[in-house]
């Protein structure tokens, strides 16, 4: 592994921080985040256009840059630094490389120039608030984490062929061909404004039921929740969640027999999803880790730059050594946190390049990235979060009364700490699944303190919860 970065990269980062310098300081955050989109359009067509940012890791070939894990993970760092809201994480790190492993040439074709140049949004949907179990980043995804022919879950049917068509339960167009969706899912990163849902279902019924990705292709909302169905698509109805994290914003999506079309060709093949979407992890996980590391970075020099000034007893606290302890302390977890976002970003993008441009992903399908070392994204996830996290509490304390008052800049990466934790972690169960996937505790090794095997299906993680079991939950409906 190289760790020196190239000109390119190092260009990359320089003018990604000097937009974001001008254009996002704290005050412009919090203005953006009341929208109704819950961030800044202007901005984002912005970053698109200019740097092409969405489409920093997709082939040139369908209209991207060319990059990849790497490029994106030190272009989401500069994001974290700023604690930019926005559809980045959504659209590039979640969506689109689930779109380019599993879709169709038609369906590529369609979507990622598009995708690419910001003039769509997209998002993956997931029921149950189990996005890190789907991306096999706290269990193994081979589950019925989509809702396995349960109710909670989101269910696939098809629908009548042409020329059997019947009319809709909601009074709409007949029903044709392709598939219709049912059921709910909360959580979903930027939901209420993406125009594109990749939308995990399950279909089969109970006993020979798999789960599938699915395209819905939503009326552009422009960022408002809506009352009733979307305009265009019918059976859709998306709710703007409150989150203690408004830079993070969050919908809750109710699918009322819903068309939507197969993502991929044929009828579906579980195996290539469940890959891809494994492989997708890692680069997310590689994604928010570098966004982490980020905003870590931001808080730690803003909470340096204030103990200078700060002063007690007739001196800076600055000067103090126990206060010294403490800043040192958190300098070395986040240099750690950082080599080893940089080292899962790297991973991820690694491996024999595949006809077409692209790179095999695991399952078979024909993906953007090769097969990342075992655990690498969930590690790096893991200890980025717990990073900021400590760093972000510190930066409370040592700005001392003013620190704990909510309208403080601090309490933007408190809060982005917290719930990104509550979206992909938790941190320990982080840790269990890395742990497996690098077969540290082999089939049948007792582990210490009575812990039951982490990850395995049906078994319980280290924290007592079923492996796949929603985790806590981060937002509540308005």
């Amino acid at each position: 592994m190289d760790a020196a970065f190239t000109e390119e990269q190092h260009e990359i980062r320089r003018t990604l921080r000097e937009l974001l310098l001008k254009r996002c300081g704290p005050d412009e955050v919090k203005a953006a985040v009341r929208t109704p989109a819950g961030y800044d359009t202007q901005l984002w067509q912005q970053l698109a256009g200019r740097l092409g940012l969405p489409g920093l890791a997709l082939p040139t070939a369908y209209g991207g840059v060319g990059c990849g894990p790497t490029e994106l993970a030190l272009a989401c760092e500069e994001t974290g630094r700023a604690v930019l809201p926005s559809p980045l994480m959504a659209t590039a790190a979640l969506a689109a490389p689930l779109i380019l492993a599993l879709g169709s040439e038609r369906q590529r074709t369609a979507l990622l120039p598009a995708l690419a140049a910001g003039e769509l949004t997209a998002t993956l949907a997931v029921p149950g608030g189990r996005l890190a179990t789907a991306l096999a980043l706290t269990g193994p995804n081979d589950g019925g984490w989509a809702g396995g022919g349960r109710a909670g879950g989101i269910q696939a049917r098809r629908a009548p062929q042409e020329g059997e068509a019947v009319p809709s339960k909601n009074g709409g167009r007949p029903a044709g061909g392709g598939w219709r969706l049912y059921g709910e899912a909360g959580q979903v990163l930027n939901g209420h404004t993406a125009e594109v849902l990749v939308v995990a279902a399950h279909t089969g019924g109970f006993a020979k039921g798999r789960t599938l990705l699915f395209l819905v292709r939503a009326a552009a909302g422009g960022g408002e929740a809506r009352s009733g169905a979307e305009p265009g698509v019918p059976g859709l109805l998306r709710t703007r969640q409150t989150a203690l994290d408004e830079t993070r914003p969050q919908a809750r999506l109710e699918l009322r027999d819903v068309p939507a079309e197969l993502l991929g060709e044929g009828d579906g093949d579980e195996a290539a999803v469940a890959g891809a979407l494994a492989a997708t992890g890692v680069t997310a996980a590689a994604a928010l880790a570098a966004e982490a590391v980020g905003a870590a970075d931001a808080v730690l020099a803003r909470t340096v730059a204030h103990v200078q000034q700060r002063e007690q007893f007739g001196r800076p606290i600055g000067s103090f050594q126990a206060v010294q302890h403490r800043l040192a302390d958190l300098y070395v977890r986040l240099q750690a946190a950082r080599s080893a976002a940089y080292y899962a970003a790297w991973s991820a993008g690694r491996g024999p390049s595949a006809p077409g441009g692209g790179q095999s992903a695991p399952g078979g399908a024909a993906g953007p990235y090769g097969a990342a070392e075992p655990g690498v994204g969930a590690l790096a996830l893991a200890q980025a979060l717990e990073s900021l996290r400590a760093v972000a509490a510190e930066a409370v304390q040592l700005h001392g009364g003013i620190g704990f008052t909510w309208e403080h800049e601090a309490h933007l990466y408190f809060k982005r700490a917290a719930c990104d934790e509550l979206l992909l972690g938790p941190v320990h169960r982080l840790r269990a699944r890395a742990a497996e996937e690098a077969g540290l505790f082999p089939d049948g090794a007792e582990e210490p303190d009575g812990a039951e095997e982490p990850g395995g299906a049906g078994k319980p993680g280290r924290s007592g919860e079923p492996a796949g079991a929603p985790g806590r939950t981060a937002a509540v409906e308005v």
